[in-house]
This record gives structure tokens, sequence and C-alpha cells, in this order.
């Protein structure tokens, strides 16, 4: 048994099994289905239970609604001069387009990203590609698939982040890798990011080996890490900044193209007894 609740565009599934307690972050519609793909066969007929309880009102905790502006302070074109276009591969080919960044301390960066039900990947690549193997097939939910270590800031990636449907976690998911800035706007912590959603898979250029291919229309990932994030009540502000000569098509490390409006997402996390203060509820 699956499950999804709120907005199909957004909302991630997640695993249920025989039975499961879950705290929705959001309020919308409960989807139930059951955990197969579309060749299967129906095995059965199902009985599903199901009871909602009211949020616990001894918790006290305010969502906060996040405010869309127009512009945010320090996030202008002399920020951008210090921050690469795009993310390279260990020898330095360009790939994915930077296309989000967070300020905000690291704990509220992790915070709302586990809270909109991203998870981290393994960084130990064999032992993940092993149990992200037998978990396809037996169906079950393996999220933290490894990613490629790819390059900003002359370092490999600080975390990375993925959503993935319970049964096409190896061929389809929406990931990203985020980058700590090694300066700061106007003191506050810089998350440099970059996302795309893997779609199937394709040759790689490089050495003609097999990678995971990108949806080429990489904005609609953008807008997804901020309504995915944004539903946490844990983002203040958000905002979206088009550099000087902004990137709109390319290729990636592995020869894949993509293209986009050059806009880039800017999201102010809620981390401070100030915005907690001034929040609005829902």
């Amino acid at each position: 048994m699956i499950a999804r609740i709120g907005d199909a565009d957004t909302a991630q599934p997640f695993l249920i099994g025989a039975s499961k307690d879950a705290v929705s972050i959001v309020t919308g519609r409960l989807s139930l289905g059951i955990n197969q793909g579309k060749n299967d066969t129906a095995d059965g007929s199902y009985k599903v239970h199901v009871d909602v309880y009211s949020a616990d009102a001894s918790s006290n905790r305010n969502l906060i609604i996040a405010k869309s502006v127009t512009s945010l302070p320090g996030i202008d074109n002399s920020l951008f001069a210090k921050i690469p276009r795009r993310i390279a591969d260990k020898i330095g080919d360009p790939g994915d387009m930077v296309n989000f960044l967070i300020l905000g301390s690291e704990d509220a960066m992790q915070k709302v990203f586990t809270t909109a039900g991203w998870v981290k990947v393994d960084s130990d690549v064999k032992d993940a590609v092993f149990h992200g193997l037998l978990n396809s097939l037996s169906k079950e939910s393996y999220l933290t698939m490894p990613m490629s270590q790819l390059y900003l800031f002359g370092r490999s990636q600080d975390y990375g982040w993925a959503h993935a449907e319970p049964i096409n976690v190896v061929r389809t998911r929406n990931h990203l890798r985020i980058w700590k800035a090694p300066f700061t706007v106007n003191g506050e912590v810089l998350w440099v990011g970059a996302a795309t959603h893997d779609i199937g898979f394709e040759r790689d250029q490089r050495n003609n080996g097999l990678t995971h291919k990108i949806d080429p229309d990489i904005d609609l990932e953008r807008d997804y890490v901020g309504k995915t994030l944004s539903s946490t009540g844990l983002v203040a502000e958000i905002s979206h900044f088009l550099p000087d000569k902004p990137m709109q098509e390319a290729e990636t490390a592995t020869g894949g193209s993509f293209h986009s409006n050059g806009q880039v997402l800017i999201l102010k996390l809620a981390d401070s007894s100030k915005d907690l203060s001034t929040s609005t509820t829902r």
C-alpha cells in the first residue's frame, strides 16, 4: 500500500505497507494505491481502514506562509559574480545549472528538506547500488540511491537530497546537490544548489556507459523544490533573480541537454526567533 497527501504535482508518494501512522505537514486530499507498475496484474482485493486525527493543539507550532517578494537584500549581480553558473564533474566538464539558493543555517536547511520528505543519499556507492537493485525488484522504497560526485567551489557536494516514487526509484526521482558557499550574505549562511529530475536512462557520452537522463526543462524541477520546501511552513520568503547574461540552454557533462528561462530561485528560511514570532498561522 502507498499513499499521497496533497497536490499531485508536488506531493510525494510514501510507503504504508500493512499499516502506518503518519503525520502530514500539509493539508490536502489523501490518495491511496497499490505499489505496482502499469504492467503488473491485479492480485486480489483490498480493504483499507483510515483514522484521521486533528492536529495536536498542545504543540502550538506556527506554520509560516512563505511571502513572495521581488527582491532580497544582498541578492544581486555582485553576488552572482562569485557563484559559478554551473557545477562540474571531477575533470572540470560543466554540468547542471545552479538554479536555486537558500539562506539559512545548516540545521534549518536540513530541517526544511527532511520536513518536506526529502532524504539524504547514500555515500557508499557500491553498497547503495546493490541494495537499490534488490529493493527495486521487491518494490520496496530505496530513496537513497547514490548521486555522482559533482563539484562547485572546488569540492564535491556537501549534501545530496532526493525525492522519488517508491516503485520507480531506480529510474525516476527528483534530486539535487547543495554546497555551502565560502561567503555569507549579510551575515547569513548561503547554500547554492543545482536541482534536476531524473526521467530515465541514456548513454554517457564521456565513456559510453549508462547514466540517468534528466528532464531538459529544468525550471520544472527548480519550481518543484520551491513548492515542496515552502509547503513545510519553514520558509519565510521566496524570490527569483535573473542574473546578467542568464544561462538558458546548455549540455550536461554526460552529453544531455537542458533549457531554462535563466531565473534562480531564492529561499530565505525562517530559522530565527524574529521570523517565528512574526509568522502567520494557518
